[in-house]
């Protein structure tokens, strides 16, 4: 096995050099790079923008750190005292990046809550939570983040100070915690749903200060990781204890290592510049492979820097969140793995609050359609991710069918399906490259 991989690798990089080298020329989205006499890939906007933007993003983290953890650790701030501080600093952040559309985001948020109360001892209260909040998220979306001369032309004017970022960009991630919160308090007053691993919050911890300071937390504002709010309120009284500091240290030494290798990678293989630039034609079959393959890594490497660096920044303010790359993409032998591994902080919360209340394993033909369709219309409302998704299950089918049915005669141990799994896993995974909305 490691014959294959080294002779594989090897004629993979070799290629590689090879390709970058005969093409530069008509490749898009090459620019000047950091390594004396190689181009850098910058045709990929996600990580263009995390990248330019880095220098800034570092200063605002330390900032918020220094302040934040001084006051919480120098004046013993627990619960309110902490939520208190980390709103107020998280609300400058907002009014950076929005400006004065932060005023939608916290409009939304106290109808939402008021939603909450009102309904939550309701039978149907969940149901009214998702209708108002998927509601929201379309609105949001047709309306682009709207415009301030829709409530009154005396408004307009503030049209002029909407800020660096479209705040109905990020307010996908306020939707998801919206929800979390909604459905959370909810199965707290009807004692049900959590599972006996879970400590339940009790009813005075879900407070519209706490609730604020939930939605608009700054390390996870942007790009999450996604985290429950029963999670996330437990962590105010008492920070993580998980990680030491010196894991933290060599979390964030792991990540400095990591972004070289990316740095590395865009400047001497310009996988995603092939695909920008649509070549395909010019090249054979194994080197349509080879572009294929290096996109997916490079996807994959792009979103476990970007994730793991606002994880990194949640860690050392005190909060500990689920690890959104747990695993590399070569590590996951089928698809059930791949999504487990992939935005798995995302893939919880959907299994907490979309996949269980459907009905769990019991329909898991049915619910699968579900979960994914959401995941579809939470980043875009585009028919060309809606039938990503449609794909995604179409996929799905046969390897929920075949698990199904090795579990029942117990031959997976035998191998007979094994390489049949692999196979539609390797069909499969083009599509599977999830798109992040931000």
């Amino acid at each position: 096995m490691c014959a294959y991989a080294v002779v594989f690798y090897s004629a993979m990089v070799q290629r590689s050099l090879r390709l970058a080298r005969d093409y530069t020329g008509k490749l898009y989205g090459l620019r000047a790079g950091s390594i004396p006499g190689r181009l850098n890939d910058s045709s990929d906007a996600q990580w263009r923008n995390f990248r330019g933007n880095l220098p800034v993003l570092t200063i605002v983290m330390a900032a918020f750190l220094i302040v934040a953890n001084g006051l919480r650790y120098g004046c013993s701030l627990k619960g309110r005292g902490a939520s208190l501080v980390w709103l107020i600093l998280s609300l400058i952040y907002l009014c950076y990046l929005h400006g004065a559309c932060v005023g939608f985001i916290l409009v939304i948020a106290g109808i939402n809550y008021a939603i909450v109360k009102l309904f939550a001892r309701y039978k149907y209260c969940t149901g009214i939570i998702w209708s108002f909040n998927l509601a929201m998220l379309t609105l949001n979306r047709v309306y682009e983040g709207y415009s301030f001369s829709l409530f009154g032309q005396q408004l307009a004017f503030l049209d002029n100070y909407r800020g660096t970022f479209r705040w109905h960009i990020c307010f996908n991630f306020v939707v998801l915690r919206m929800i979390s919160f909604g459905c959370d308090y909810c199965w707290t007053l009807s004692s049900s749903h959590f599972d006996h691993k879970e400590k339940g919050l009790s009813v005075d911890k879900y407070t519209f200060l706490t609730y604020l300071c939930y939605l608009t937390y700054a390390p996870l504002y942007i790009a999450g990781p996604v985290v429950s709010y029963n999670a996330f309120a437990a962590q105010l009284d008492v920070p993580q204890k998980n990680y030491s500091v010196g894991q933290i240290c060599c979390y964030g030494l792991r990540w400095i290592l990591n972004f070289l290798l990316i740095e590395v990678m865009t400047h001497f293989f310009h996988y995603n510049a092939f695909v920008v630039s649509r070549l395909w034609r010019q090249l054979t079959p194994f080197e349509i492979f080879i572009i294929s393959y290096g996109v997916l890594i490079f996807m994959w490497l792009k979103f476990f820097l970007i994730w793991r660096y606002f994880r990194f920044w949640s860690l050392v303010g005190g909060v500990e969140t689920p690890e959104n790359m747990p695993r590399c993409i070569n590590n996951c032998p089928d698809l059930e793995s791949f999504w487990k591994s992939w935005h798995a902080s995302f893939n919880k919360w959907l299994v907490r609050y979309v996949y269980i209340p459907l009905g769990g394993s019991r329909r898991k033909l049915l619910s699968i359609w579900v979960v994914f369709t959401f995941v579809a219309a939470w980043h875009d409302l585009e028919w060309k991710l809606i039938s990503w998704a449609w794909l995604t299950c179409l996929c799905f089918v046969p390897e929920i069918v075949i698990k199904s049915f090795s579990n029942n005669f117990q031959v997976i141990s035998e191998g007979y399906y094994w390489p049949l799994l692999q196979f539609i896993c390797f069909l499969s995974s083009f599509s599977f490259s999830e798109p992040l909305a931000w």
